[in-house]
């Protein structure tokens, strides 16, 4: 349900009188996170340059680092999180004492000393911790958050729920945006040793503040892996094969269940799967106290539903990927930003690496003014609840990260041909004649991505998966956010292999004036408006078959109806974007026919309706 109703009722007794959970210890799990993002988001921005000029890394090798570092950070599982972050933070602050790493030189000068291997292992052990650590604590955080509201399928708490995700949002995007400015700006003028010292003692607070409300936790018995037990249903159900399922129930048809469970008989939905849990002989599939004497054999309903219920929702995750690949290039962003004019002030200058944070203060204004003001006031206009549902805000999201990403190129381009007229292509690091200002479209409509995109899809997961996989519903982001980095990784080394050789710059040389950074930027915009199309012209057939084949009838595409207006939103880009799409040479690039066809189909009426799914 995108849109619950009025929350003048919701805040009840069992949300705050009782002694277990409830309102009164969300504060804790939230500033639990604020410390944590605050410490990690503090020393991200910063990496590519600590990588590039302390240890002589080439810019694609640190991208590439970086990206396997958020993309373990993403998929690492809770594994001892508070110490595993903390001890991180000591060994990569430990990196910053002079010994622990290469001496200084001038940058790209012929006497600089690479790395030793000693000093590598420190860094790269260091990069490990903080990504189990802060993996761990990011994968359980929402879920245990939400754990202590009670029932989520109680309608009376939908809207508490919902207004918890905006504010976890809100708060955590507040303080990573604190971390990309402050802890930023602490270790560009007071060095890498004091920067890097700050988020220890952010990490312990975090872990302080978690601890210090611990008797007041609503604690769930710990689980055995839900990732087991989806794969045990894939097993059995390949082990069973040989069953035959009628179209109707049988008598000499028993399905397992667990004693007290709601779910007796599987659904008629991707029956394969609901071999896993028929009992073909209770005297050898049964054990004396009720259990199945081989869970590899035999599987609960319960867990054969949890896998179809993971399945329904891979088409929405997939296609938020898209949008997350566009996020994970801040590095070489934070590269350009530190050769062009960012000075406020005569005496302030902006640090390179805080201006991803105007995408942060992005999300959390449009988290404020969506929940308390645009909602609030629409609602009242039209005398009901009022406000975009889910598919809908994730369709917008991926839209405008796609021309966030145009804007980029265009930045990039001119950033580019200012270098080149000042006579600065063989200093990387000269400062340049052009504002920095020039970023700011990208960061705004990157921001608004995020905060149309994340939060729906959170909000998604968390309703349509069984309250039994809500940890799952609070990683699956998670995961899309480590797969995109490491197609990121992949598109990088791709760009560089093909587009570089001994004669040549690749595109994302380390020499960002000799490289064409505005041609990477220009190949994941085209990549992104493929794959938008794709989904906008096919995605819904292809989402409302699988929904239709797992029994639901609404539409799985941008929004109930709303798949024509979505295509004529992007239509009516394509002259601007085509414009766009020069390279310099003047050559103008060919948009793939599936885009070029868009405009015709936002112009014919939709027979959706009359079609019934393949």
């Amino acid at each position: 349900m995108d849109c619950p109703p009025d929350h003048g009722q919701m805040i009840k007794e069992p949300l705050l009188s009782n002694p277990k959970g409830g309102i009164k210890v969300l504060p804790f799990i939230l500033a639990n996170e604020a410390f944590e993002r605050l410490a990690n988001y503090g020393l991200f921005p910063n990496l590519i340059l600590y990588l590039t000029r302390e240890y002589r890394i080439d810019a694609a090798t640190g991208a590439l680092i970086l990206f396997l570092l958020s993309s373990a950070t993403n998929f690492t599982p809770i594994l001892g999180a508070f110490l595993a972050d903390s001890y991180g933070m000591v060994l990569l602050w430990l990196t910053t004492f002079p010994e622990a790493r290469p001496p200084p030189c001038v940058q790209f000068s012929d006497n600089c000393k690479s790395a030793t291997t000693p000093q590598l292992l420190l860094l790269y052990t260091a990069f490990c911790f903080v990504a189990i650590g802060a993996g761990g604590i990011r994968s359980s955080s929402l879920a245990f958050g939400a754990d202590q509201l009670g029932t989520r399928n109680s309608l009376k708490h939908a809207r508490i729920r919902e207004s918890f995700f905006s504010w976890y949002y809100g708060i955590v995007s507040a303080s990573v945006f604190v971390g990309m400015t402050l802890i930023v700006y602490i270790q560009d003028n007071m060095g890498w040793m004091v920067g890097f010292g700050v988020p220890v003692v952010l990490m312990i607070l975090s872990s302080l503040s978690f601890f210090v409300a611990s008797p007041s936790y609503v604690k769930s018995k710990p689980k055995a892996s839900w990732i087991t037990g989806l794969a045990r249903v894939v097993v059995c159900s390949i082990r069973n094969r040989r069953i035959k399922l009628s179209s109707q129930a049988t008598d000499h048809k028993v399905d397992y269940h667990t004693k007290g469970s709601k779910l007796l008989v599987p659904s008629e939905k991707l029956r394969f799967l609901n071999k896993a849990c028929i009992i073909r002989n209770p005297q050898e599939d049964m054990a004396p106290d009720g259990k199945a004497s081989d869970s590899w054999s035999l599987c609960t309903v319960d867990q054969v539903e949890d896998l179809k219920a993971l399945i329904k929702v891979i088409p929405i995750w997939s296609a938020g990927m898209l949008k997350s690949v566009n996020v994970s290039q801040s590095s070489f962003l934070v590269l350009q930003a530190s050769t062009m004019e960012r000075h406020i002030t005569s005496k302030f200058e902006v640090p390179a690496a805080s201006f991803p944070s105007i995408s942060v203060l992005v999300i959390t204004t449009w988290v404020v003014l969506y929940d308390r003001i645009i909602i609030p006031l629409a609602s009242k206009a039209r005398g009901k609840i009022v406000c975009l549902n889910l598919k809908q805000r994730m369709g917008i999201g991926i839209l405008l990260s796609t021309i966030s990403m145009a804007a980029l190129a265009i930045a990039e381009s001119s950033r580019r041909k200012t270098a080149i007229e000042e006579g600065f292509s063989d200093d990387p690091d000269a400062q340049l004649n052009i504002s920095a200002m020039w970023l700011l479209p990208h960061f705004i409509l990157s921001g608004l991505a995020e905060a149309f995109n994340a939060i729906g899809q959170n909000e998604f997961f968390y309703a349509e998966l069984p309250k039994t996989m809500s940890s799952v519903a609070s990683t699956l982001q998670g995961l899309g956010l480590s797969a995109a980095s490491l197609v990121s990784s992949f598109i990088v080394s791709a760009v560089r292999d093909f587009t570089g050789g001994e004669a040549q710059e690749s595109w994302v040389s380390s020499n960002i004036n000799k490289g064409h950074y505005d041609y990477y930027y220009w190949l994941l915009t085209i990549l992104s408006l493929m794959a938008a199309s794709w989904m906008l012209e096919r995605g819904e057939n292809r989402f409302l078959a699988v929904n239709s084949w797992l029994g639901r009838e609404e539409r799985f595409a941008l929004g109930n109806g709303s798949i024509d207006e979505a295509t004529a939103c992007v239509a009516s880009c394509l002259p601007l974007i085509s414009s766009l799409l020069e390279d310099a040479k003047g050559e103008r690039f060919a948009l793939p026919p599936s885009i070029q066809e868009a405009a015709i189909i936002a112009r014919k009426p939709s027979t959706f309706e009359e079609k019934a799914p393949s």
